[in-house]
């Protein structure tokens, strides 16, 4: 396969093509940053190869073999990710971009070695959870932080926007996963919270709560 239909497979999955419901030519153009045509001749490609389901006007969805395709080069790009924080010293904001271009080497004998290397790592360093081999991965039980009610508190688990400026802000605030968090109050006018955590108190707006996920405290 070749690195764009890789791409696309990964994209399909992330927009939720791996379920019955077909994503649109347009949806997935825009993650590509591409044309829908360019889109619709992609989606031709891949259903010749028995990767995806395709139907003129009716979308695109993953097939099974779609689907484990799609699973293994996500667990190759959040292996990748785990060794570049654990055993290069990369910054959690750093590993994304190197990791999309790791993600494409195909042996599967050296992300067996990473895997064991790391010890079998179930999350990512953005709290994002990692395929196992056969292509399984354990959910968690998270909500957005914006959406926890006053008084409510939670261990952060993971992040919505793994963008470099975002996680950047986050380490200039001293906001990481594993921190636990509680919600003081919210703003009315424009859902902004006052939050306190790790034994400091601290305001944070809507769109930040909005892109971190948090586990609640039993």
């Amino acid at each position: 396969m070749t690195r764009s239909e890789e791409n696309y497979l990964k994209i399909i999955f992330h927009l939720g093509g791996s379920n019955s419901t077909p994503i649109t030519t347009n949806a997935i153009a825009e993650q590509m940053e591409t044309k829908p045509s360019s889109v619709t001749d992609m989606a031709k490609k891949l259903a010749e190869k028995g990767l995806v389901n395709y139907k003129r006007y009716q979308g695109v969805s993953l097939t099974d073999q779609g689907t484990k395709t799609a699973l293994s080069i996500i667990r190759k790009h959040r292996l990748w990710e785990v060794f570049l924080v654990k055993k290069l010293d990369f910054s959690w904001d750093e590993v994304h971009e190197v990791a999309e271009q790791l993600e494409h080497i195909k042996s599967e004998k050296l992300i067996d070695k990473i895997d064991e290397l790391l010890e079998f790592p179930k999350f990512d360093p953005h709290g994002d959870p990692i395929p196992s081999k056969d292509g399984k991965f354990m959910e968690r039980d998270k909500q957005l932080l914006s959406e926890v009610a006053i008084g409510g508190k939670g261990v952060c688990v993971g992040v919505k926007d793994s963008s470099a400026p975002f996680l950047k802000f986050l380490d200039k605030n001293k906001i990481a996963l594993g921190h636990t968090i509680q919600v003081l109050e919210k703003e009315d006018f424009d859902q902004s919270l006052h939050i306190a955590m790790e034994g400091r108190e601290l305001r944070i707006s809507h769109q930040i709560a909005s892109n971190l996920y948090v586990k609640k405290n039993e």
